[in-house]
């Protein structure tokens, strides 16, 4: 069977697509089985509370670089069961490597190197397979049976709003123009049975899309998966073109298409390996207080605010679901730290070679820089008079830098950027 509306078409399950040698997890308990087998795994056993205990573990847990992540088994209020798998790539090079298929033992720089690579070969579309054999769908929950309160959503920090269910996550909307699928990750706080906050950022893809179909009177689909494999969580954290599906960008990352399942109460798709997936659609006008939220720059940010509300249609999940979890924090407890630092970078140099812009030896987004928002260091052959200040203004607009950005710095080629004493330095 086929479909169109992703940014590209999606094949039949039968085709036989673009392939490379290298291909990425299947999906995240292939995944957590190769990290177990070079150490990068830890399970926590013990019963522990949702309520602060997790995050505080893992806070403490990954205060030193390299820490394992960690997978609670014994989650207090849960089904036996039911996991939940915090901070899946942390500060560690060697699990970014696995989740896109890559050997363990690179160097940041060399993992960027790759990775710039990767997401400039081809995009491979998505395949739609049998809603039967997708494990995704072996439990459901319909109607007035359904209650996320099941699944481990915890509070992270002392003064958050509420449980938080998808730090971790790839939320699936449907552009009312193109039809192509956007995937992004944004916070989502439980706030009923059978309801979930969405919060969005200005500008973000998914809240364009719900601005217009709100402006036509319409609800927008949504789908959002909780307990996702990483690639999922680094390609759904990127800005890509807004004319192209993340889904296509994934299939790429990991060397073969993801496999997505028709939507049972929406028209939208769904992966059919991800852990635990929800339907629903946000009504025009569906808000509620949100929050606050303890941040990944270590503090809190805005205040409660109104954050758009999912009415749940539909819940399916895996059997012995794991729930994945980012903590948020200064680095490197930050799940998004050293992620972001590695994707960044790469989408950055990519950005700049599209640009033609001479000379670049390297790139790196520091991840104790706000999780690698904050500054950017660019290290190039200095060609031209103005070639450095060209570069870095550039990189303040370019699509993969401009969110966030607040330090730009450019060193000579010598200096490797990812040596902040080398970087400070040259300074």
């Amino acid at each position: 069977m086929s479909d169109m509306g992703m940014g590209g078409a999606v094949v039949d399950s039968e085709a036989k697509g673009a392939r490379t040698e290298r291909v990425g997890p299947r999906d995240l308990r292939d995944w957590i089985d190769k990290v177990e087998q070079v150490g990068q795994l830890q399970r926590v056993t013990v019963p522990v509370d949702r309520d602060e205990e997790m995050g505080a573990i893992t806070y403490m847990a990954h205060q030193t670089i390299n820490a394992p992540a960690l997978l609670f088994e014994q989650i207090k209020g849960c089904a036996p069961g039911f996991r939940a798998l915090w901070n899946p790539i942390g500060s560690s090079v060697d699990r970014f490597a696995l989740a896109i298929g890559e050997p363990t033992g690179l160097g940041v720089m060399e993992m960027i190197q790759r990775f710039k690579t990767i997401l400039g070969a081809s995009t491979i579309p998505p395949v739609i397979v049998d809603a039967a054999t997708a494990p995704v769908n072996a439990n459901h929950m319909r109607g007035k049976d359904i209650d996320i309160r099941k699944f481990p959503a915890s509070r992270h920090w002392p003064r958050d709003g509420g449980e938080y269910i998808g730090t971790c996550d790839a939320v699936i909307t449907r552009d009312p123009d193109g039809g192509w699928l956007n995937a992004g990750t944004y916070r989502m706080m439980v706030q009923g049975k059978n309801e979930v906050g969405l919060y969005l950022s200005p500008g973000k893809d998914a809240r364009l899309h719900i601005e217009r179909y709100w402006s036509r009177n319409e609800p927008c689909e949504v789908i959002a998966c909780w307990g996702i494999e990483p690639a999922m969580f680094i390609v759904a954290s990127q800005t890509f073109p807004k004319t192209v599906s993340e889904l296509d960008y994934l299939g790429g990352v990991l060397g073969r298409p993801v496999e997505m399942v028709k939507g049972e109460a929406t028209s939208l798709l769904y992966p059919a390996r991800a852990e635990i997936v929800i339907e629903g659609v946000i009504p025009p006008n569906s808000q509620r207080l949100e929050g606050p939220f303890g941040e990944f720059t270590g503090y809190y940010g805005r205040p409660e605010d109104l954050a758009y509300l999912i009415q749940i249609k539909a819940v399916h999940y895996r059997d012995n679901p794991i729930n994945t979890q980012a903590l948020m924090a200064d680095y490197p407890a930050n799940e998004c730290a050293l992620l972001y630092a590695i994707a960044r970078s790469a989408r950055v140099w990519s950005d700049l070679d599209r640009l033609g812009v001479p000379g670049i030896k390297g790139v790196y987004a520091h991840p104790a820089s706000a999780g690698g928002f904050g500054a950017t260091v660019v290290s190039l052959e200095q060609r031209y008079a103005g070639h450095a200040a060209q570069a870095l203004a550039l990189v303040a607009q370019a699509p993969g830098g401009a969110y966030y950005s607040k330090w730009l710095i450019a060193v000579d080629e010598d200096v490797d950027p990812s040596d902040m004493n080398q970087v400070i330095w040259a300074m």
